[in-house]
Formats: C-alpha cells, structure tokens, sequence
C-alpha cells in the first residue's frame, strides 16, 4: 500500500515535466518576439493615425488583442502547472520520515527509562481508552506505539541508529508515475481504464480528423473557401478592365455568408445615394440602371455598398450592425484579394502564361481600400497619368487641397514628392492654408512611404546568350528605401481598422500581349527568413555553377548583407519562346500605397536555336495543377473598356519610346525610382 502511494505520488511530478519541458521555452520565444515587437515602432506616428484610435492600446483593446486561442492555452496551461505545483508541494509536507525520538519528544540517545516515561505520558493523551477521538487513535496506533515499538526492541533501535531504519538497510526502490487507480485494478478501475484508452486513443483522434477533414475540405491554407477560388478562377478573364475587378472580387463565397436583414435595408438604401457615383451607373439609363443594381443577390449588393462606403469614407452613415458587417468585409479584404491576385497570374494554356491586366487591376483595388480612396480618383488627369489619388492618401488632403497646389505647376506626386521639405512646407502653408502640424503631419507620412527600385536580369544559366526553347532564369533584386530609414514598417491607413502589411508583387511581363511570365509576392516584413531564403539560393546557385567553398562564402555574406540593407532576391524560372525581339516589362506593385510601384522595360532578344534539346525544365502546356474541382473555362467573354486606363497601360508612344532607346545588355535592366515619376530603363544586346 505504501509502494503504491508513493508510485501515486510521482505521477503529478511526471506530468510536470512533460509539460514544462515545451512550455517553458515556448514562452520564452514568445516574451522575447512580443518585446521586440514593442520596442520598434514601425507603425505610423501622424496625427490622424493617433486621432483614429487604430494603435491606441487601451485596456479593452489590450485584453482583446491578448485573448487569442494561442494566448489562453498558454495562460490555462501555467495555471495547470501552478496548481500541479501546489498539489506536489502538499503531498512533500504529507509525507514524513519515521522519526520515532521525535514522535515521543525525546532526544536522541534517550535511555529506556525515558523512553517508557514519556510512551506512558503519550498513552494518557492518545489512547483509545482516554481520549475516544478517532484521529487520537489513528496517531497512538500508527506513530507512538511503532515509536515505542522501535526504541524498545534492541535489534529495531541497533537498525534505527546504524541505518536509519527499524528494519535495516534498506535497498532501491522503483516507482512508476502512474495515478493509483490505474495501479489498483479492480471490477471499477477496470471501466474506468478502458473508457479513458478508447477516448484517448480512438475517440480523440477519430474527432480531431473529421474537424480537420470537414475543415480543410472547405477551405484553403490561407481560410479561404475553395468555391470562392473556383468562383476567381472562372470569372477572371484576360480582358478584365480595372474598374470591373470590383465585380469578381464581391463574389466570393465569404462575402455571401455575410447576413442581410431587413432591418438594412433603409440604411442601404442611404449609403446608395452617398456612393451611386462610384458604382459605374449608366447615367443615360439611371433608372433602368438603378433597378438592374438592386436586383442582383442582396449578399452582393450589400458587399459592394459596403465597400464603396470604404473608398469614399463615408461611415459615418453606417448604422451599428452595418458597422459590425463593413469591419467583417474589411477584414477579409486582404486574404480575399491575395487570392484573387494569384487567379491572375496563375499561369494558364496554351502558353502557360498570367495575366497582366486583371492583375494590375487587383492591386490597385487593393491599394484603394486599403487608403480608402474612390477607384475615380485614379482617372488620368492633364500631365498625370494616376491622376490625384497618390494624394488622397495623405493626412488633411482633399481634392480641393490638390487643385490649389496644381495652380503652382505641381502636376503629379512625383513632382510633389521630389520637392525639398522646406518647399512642400511653404507651399502646403501658403497656398493650401495647412498648419505647421498638419504640414508636419505630410512630411511623416512621405517618410514612410517606400521608394522601391528593381535589378533584374535573364539569362541562360551555363551558356551565352538565350536560344528559343532554352530554360531562362531571372535574378531581380528588389530594393526598399525610406526617408525614415525603416524596412520593415505598417502602411500609413488610418481609415482601414485592421494592421495591414506592406507586400509587393513582381511580375516580368509582355505588357504588349498581356502576359504574365514570372511573378512572385515579395515582403519586407521579416528579415531573417529573407536570410535564410537567400543563403539556401545562392549557395545552390554556386555549387551548380563549380564555385569554390570561398567563393560560395562570399557570395552568400555580401548577399546577407543586401537583404539586411533592404533589398530581396527574387529569382523564376521561365521557357524561352521563339526567335525574336521581345519587350518585356519588369513591375513591382505594392498593394498598400498608391503611386510606390516601380517599373522597368526589359529587351530580350531569342535567337535561334542552335544547341541540341533543352536543358531540362517545363514545357508550355505543364502549367500548375489547380484546386480540385476548377476547370478551366474555354470561353473567354470580352469586358468593355470604358472605364479609366490603368497607369500602366501601354500605348503606341510608350511602345516607341521603348524601341528607340539603347542597347546594354540582353535582358537586363536597372531602374532608379517609382513609374509614378521616374524614367523606364530597357536594354538590348545584339
């Protein structure tokens, strides 16, 4: 019995360290990223940011931000340690070592005579005969009598005093930390045993698998609904103009479940009035068009109001349960919109080739609801071909505001941009009526904004020149500088209630043809698997290449030492087509801020093959496999184009621009600065 208590006992203490051994360092890691992350502000610090509410960590806002699934099982999980902690300390103070001088109050090395004094003096206090207490009894019977027992007998005292023991030397003992019911089996122990094996070891992991089953049977890794993809992937089509991307992306799946009451209706029916402008009405047809509207699902027409109330900021007309529903569209907005970028340039047969213009279309949606800004304001406009909504998104600035600077020749935000701080302050001061704080205000914003320039090159890795059919790689070294000098920082977007971080898309394409060749999503957020990334390429490029341990070592330090000044290497592998002279175009969209992409022209001359076969790779029509279930629509309807023209459209002056520049390289490019404002770079070699 006592062999089992013991046994009993130790099994708290195992369960301890089972825990204890993940949850410590876990902890740790997590402390020490949280700290981290407090001590660099990386988030806007204007005064519109601050007034918005959106980084102010009240005690509401703390507890909330706190109360994640991962959080609580952390906290409930010290708790457990705590009270087994408790518990263990406990049964230490329980268990006593046999002591029998001190259970009679003697010292040790009492004689006998002693001894039978104070065992007669304990006898009168605890006996069953004096004192009829049970636990009297229980400690006269299991303590004093042993005690006594102990010190009389001389062979139990010569053991006692030589080991420390009545019986002796005693030998090791084994214990097992199991609990003492799974040691003492018997007819209920048994049922017991048997129910918790067959929860363990059936019940919960037959539980665990049909919720991740049923799960991930209806969403993707990145919790988005496998319909909504197949809904993307159908409606995206290669003619799609940037103002009816709005159309695709409102269908999706997530934005269906969203519920429509009845009591929205009349609120709806206001924010129509305040954004019908946006909503590419006919106005010929207003009625007729007004009706078509209103008739389409009540999910989608609830969507897209609810949007458009983002891009024009009027929220201040949304009732309470509206308000509950236009923070859920926003915070799916983002995932949403990832998704619907990768149905764009997911590469498609015949040619294996995106799409560049739904593409474009995407990320300036993005852009708009991100700095919530009306897809109108996009509209080409005298000299600038972005027109004013590059300055909607910084603080205090209205259409108004951006007239009044337009009478002193500041045509685009380039020309804003490039302009001293004292110049922007004189103007913002005296033409515009902007205080000192509210010009301060601008230039803090300015400072985040990120100027991005691209290093990209194409080549045929082992051989000169590129050969139809050849395997052709592209090294693009994607750099990101502030005027605060910070990489990794949060958009300035007081109107969008959700963090967002910056990402960027590169994308090496024929803009003539509308196709996409490479693209890849590129982030700036977290360094170190940069590093790592970037370590792994080049090292595998190097060896590939013959390059000596030095030379790898080398090569991989300088670049650890670029990504860790800003920049990101992004590399794709893509087929040479046939001969010919082709006009590529290098973009680098970011799907946060307005007027920061970069582009670049890139001439690439095919020449004629003359090397036997190619040298491994893919063929055009081994295109990536989509989600089970999309099929690939064959008709391909035609979307009318009167809408405002993307920035980067490409028109036949562009095109001349391009041929009539000189030749450098083939297939490489550097530019300096944003397509906003900056000058296109191409290259060529004969």
């Amino acid at each position: 019995m006592g062999a089992s208590e013991e046994n009993s006992a130790l099994f708290p203490i195992f369960v301890l360290t089972l825990m204890a051994l993940p949850l410590v360092p876990y902890t740790i890691v997590n402390l020490f990223g949280a700290f981290k992350k407090k001590a660099a502000k990386i988030n806007c610090q204007c005064s519109v940011c601050v007034r918005s509410g959106k980084y102010h960590k009240s005690i509401f806002r703390r507890i909330s931000n706190f109360s994640t699934y991962s959080n609580l099982t952390l906290v409930l999980l010290w708790v457990i340690m705590a009270v087994l902690v408790y518990y263990i300390k406990q049964i230490s103070t329980e268990v006593q070592i046999f002591e029998p001088f001190s259970i009679l109050g003697l010292e040790y090395g009492a004689s006998d005579s002693e001894i039978k004094k104070a065992y007669r003096r304990l006898s009168i206090q605890y006996h069953p005969d004096k004192n009829p207490d049970p636990e009297a009894h229980s400690y006269f019977v299991e303590f004093i009598s042993k005690a006594y027992q102990a010190l009389t007998d001389p062979i139990s005292r010569e053991n006692f005093e030589k080991y420390g023991h009545p019986d002796g030397r005693q030998g090791l003992q084994m214990g097992i930390a199991l609990p003492q019911f799974l040691l003492n089996i018997d007819g209920a122990s048994e049922g017991i045993l048997l129910l918790g094996i067959v929860g363990v070891c059936i019940i919960l992991p037959l539980t665990v698998s049909v919720i991740y089953l049923s799960r991930s049977s209806k969403y993707t890794g990145n919790y988005v609904m496998h319909s909504t993809l197949a809904a993307y992937y159908h409606l995206m089509k290669p003619s799609l103009a940037p103002s009816k991307v709005m159309d695709v992306f409102i269908k999706a799946s997530e934005f269906m479940d969203i519920p429509v009451r009845r009591s929205d209706e009349e609120p709806l029916q206001r924010l129509f009035v305040l954004v019908r402008s946006e909503l590419n009405l006919d106005l010929k047809n207003i009625r007729q068009e007004q009706a078509k509207f209103w008739k389409q699902h009540p999910a989608l027409v609830k969507t897209e109001l609810l949007l458009q109330t983002q891009l024009t900021r009027e929220t201040a007309a949304l009732s309470p349960t509206l308000q509950r529903d236009f923070r859920r569209v926003l915070e799916l907005a983002p995932r949403l919109l990832e998704e619907l970028m990768k149905m764009a340039i997911i590469p498609r047969p015949p040619v294996g080739h995106g799409w560049l213009r739904p593409a474009i279309g995407v990320v300036e949606l993005s852009q708009s609801i991100v700095q919530a800004v009306p897809l109108s304001a996009r509209k080409a406009a005298g000299s600038s071909s972005e027109g004013y909504a590059p300055f909607l998104q910084l603080p205090h600035f209205s259409e108004a505001v951006v007239k009044k600077i337009a009478r002193k020749k500041v045509r685009t935000f380039q020309d804003f941009r490039d302009m001293t701080p004292d110049e922007r302050a004189d103007l913002l001061t005296q033409v515009a009526g902007f205080s000192n704080g509210e010009s301060h205000d601008v230039e803090m914003v300015l400072e985040m904004m990120p100027s991005v320039t691209i290093d990209i090159t194409c080549e045929t890795e082992g051989e000169e020149g590129i050969q139809e059919g050849d395997i052709v790689t592209m090294h693009a070294w994607v750099t990101l500088n502030r005027g605060s000098g910070l990489i990794r920082a949060l958009p300035h977007c007081p109107y969008f209630p959700f963090d967002k971080e910056e990402n960027f898309w590169l994308m090496l394409a024929d803009s003539f043809s509308n196709d996409v060749w490479v693209s890849q999503k590129v982030s700036f957020m977290d360094e170190a698997t940069s590093i790592i990334a970037v370590s792994k390429t080049i090292q595998e490029s190097k060896e590939g290449s013959g390059a000596s341990a030095r030379e790898i070592n080398v090569a991989v330090k300088e670049a650890i030492e670029k990504v860790k000044n800003g920049s990101r290497l992004v590399m794709g592998k893509f087929q040479a087509p046939a001969e010919g002279n082709y006009n590529l175009s290098s973009f680098c969209l970011c799907d946060s801020w307005i007027g920061c992409d970069a582009k670049s022209n890139i001439k690439l001359k095919v020449m004629k093959r003359s090397r036997a076969g190619t040298r491994g790779g893919f063929s055009a029509d081994e295109t990536p496999a989509m989600e089970d279930g999309i099929e690939e629509d064959e008709e391909e309807e035609e979307e009318d184009f009167d809408d405002y023209e993307s920035e980067y459209s490409e028109d036949e002056e562009d095109t001349k621009e391009t041929k009539s520049k000189g030749a450098v390289a083939n297939g490489s490019a550097h530019n300096k600065g944003n397509s906003s404002g900056s000058d296109e770079s191409g290259s060529e070699a004969d």
